[in-house]
Order: structure tokens, then C-alpha cells, then sequence
């Protein structure tokens, strides 16, 4: 049996066509299969916010195995063991969250390696990555269909950007402009000029080393003003937002038109 192949990494470095993704934060593989029915090039199934476990991280990506929308697992952490059994339940692109460094950067290339590159533990028969050891050679064919998404979200991350966006195994870089705001001391201001300088020096250093660049732009003209500037893949909604705007949508349009009120929301 082949290895399963990354239509995600394979798009990022054959196509310069813009990849559209969208968060999928429910937790939940119902959730994630009807996101996946929509036609979003890729989906952030997101373990650092969203209350994600390795098994409910598993369910969702075998709910999103039959369609054409590419899973991209974001872990909470930089934690090894955690990388290693994300990986193993078949884990193909993984977003790391603050990566600050070129050390954090070759220690999670380490983390999803096996040796002598590497320190990945290896699975074997347990593991649903080698098809239950029905992949030939997985262990040295591995990496080449695992991508490495690093988030550079501080303003030590964008100190260090060039050398983090050098390291051989690093595949894309993602700038986390809430986090970035926040650290440069502009809160829910991504667009202020010292954050928007900060994002064209990591979507700068991603360029000089061949790589791709993305962001999260749920507000279309922020997006549109990315892809402009280079940027490759951009996650342009969030599922939980869909739902919250949709339904207070509707809600007012109802209370608009008959002039019916509600109760406020109970407080505990």
C-alpha cells in the first residue's frame, strides 16, 4: 500500500493558486464532515482552542478522509509525545502554535522525524498513519507527505522570523494576528501599521526561503488585501461564528419584522 498523500503540501508547493481554508472548531465530526461538504480547500481542525482531545482529533479526520477538503491538525502545544500521537492516528499537515525560535522550529521537525533525524517513536501496528503497517517503508517515506505549518504569533517569533522560516523541514508559516495584536500591544487591532509591518516581515522571510505564508482573515477585505500581497493560504471563516451570526441573524430579522421581543439571556 502507498503512503496517503498530502493534497494540502502538494498544493502549497506546486500551485500558486490561493488555498481557502476555514477553522473547524466544534470538536465534533459531524460538525467537521458538513464544513467539509461546503468545497473549503482546507479545514483547521484546531486542538489548541477548541476542546479537542487525540480522539475526537481522530474522528474528525476520518470524517473528512472521503472529501476533498485537506485536514490541518493545530495541536495546543510543542510537546513531543503529543506530536507523536497525532501523527500516528494519521496526521498529515500539523499547525504548531508560537514558534519563537530557530531551536522550537528544528525541535518540532525532530518531534515528527523518525531517527536517526528524529525522535518519534514509532508505532507500527497501532498506528491508523501506516495503515496498520500495511504502508511499505513508512518510516523512511514518512516526512515527505507531512507538512509543518509553524504559527509566528509574538513579537519574539517575528524577532526571529528569518531563521525560523530557514529551517530545512519547516514547510509554511502562519501569522496569528490576534496574538500578534495583543504582544505588540495593539489588542483586536491586527490592521494597526506596526502589526500590519510586522506580517509583511513573516510573509517577507517565508518568500526568501520558498515557502508558503497564510493567515486568518475572516473579514473579506482583509483577505482580499493578503492575497494580494502574497499571502498563499488563508483560513476565511470560522465554523462557530457561522453559527452565532446566523442565528442572531435571524433572530433580529424575526424581531424586526413583528416587532416581538425576547427575554435577555439567563445569568448564572
Amino acid at each position: 500500500m502507498e503512503l496517503p498523500k498530502n493534497r494540502f503540501k502538494e498544493a502549497l508547493q506546486k500551485s500558486d493558486a490561493l488555498q481557502l481554508g476555514c477553522w473547524a472548531g466544534f470538536a465534533h465530526s459531524y460538525a467537521a464532515e458538513i464544513l467539509a461538504t461546503v468545497g473549503y480547500d482546507w479545514l483547521l481542525v484546531d486542538g489548541e482552542h477548541a476542546p479537542n482531545t487525540v480522539q475526537t482529533l481522530l474522528t474528525q479526520l476520518q470524517a473528512l478522509a472521503p472529501y476533498r477538503s485537506a485536514p490541518v491538525v493545530r495541536i495546543p502545544n510543542h510537546d513531543p509525545s503529543l506530536i507523536k500521537q497525532v501523527l500516528d492516528i494519521g496526521t498529515l499537515s500539523l499547525m504548531v502554535p508560537m514558534v519563537e525560535s530557530e531551536e522550537q522550529a528544528k525541535a518540532l521537525v525532530r518531534a515528527m522525524r523518525y531517527p536517526p533525524y528524529g525522535i518519534r517513536g514509532v508505532g507500527g501496528g497501532l498506528a491508523r498513519a501506516t495503515v496498520w503497517d500495511g504502508v511499505e517503508n513508512y518510516l523512511e517515506t514518512a516526512h515527505q507527505e507531512q507538512c509543518l505549518v509553524v504559527q509566528i504569533e509574538s513579537p519574539t517569533g517575528v524577532e526571529h522570523v528569518e531563521t525560523i522560516a530557514a529551517t530545512e523541514g519547516v514547510d509554511a508559516l502562519f501569522v496569528g494576528p490576534a496574538d500578534l495584536s495583543l504582544g505588540m500591544g495593539h489588542p483586536n487591532n491586527p490592521n494597526h501599521p506596526e502589526v500590519q509591518a510586522a506580517i509583511a516581515r513573516v510573509l517577507k522571510a517565508a518568500q526568501a526561503n520558498g515557502k508558503a505564508c497564510g493567515i486568518l482573515a475572516p473579514r473579506l477585505e482583509d483577505a482580499r488585501r493578503y492575497e494580494a500581497q502574497g499571502f498563499r493560504f488563508i483560513a476565511i471563516g470560522i465554523d462557530i461564528s457561522f453559527l452565532k451570526q446566523a442565528a442572531q441573524q435571524k433572530l433580529q430579522a424575526y424581531r424586526d419584522e413583528t416587532g416581538v421581543t425576547t427575554g435577555e439571556r439567563a445569568t448564572y
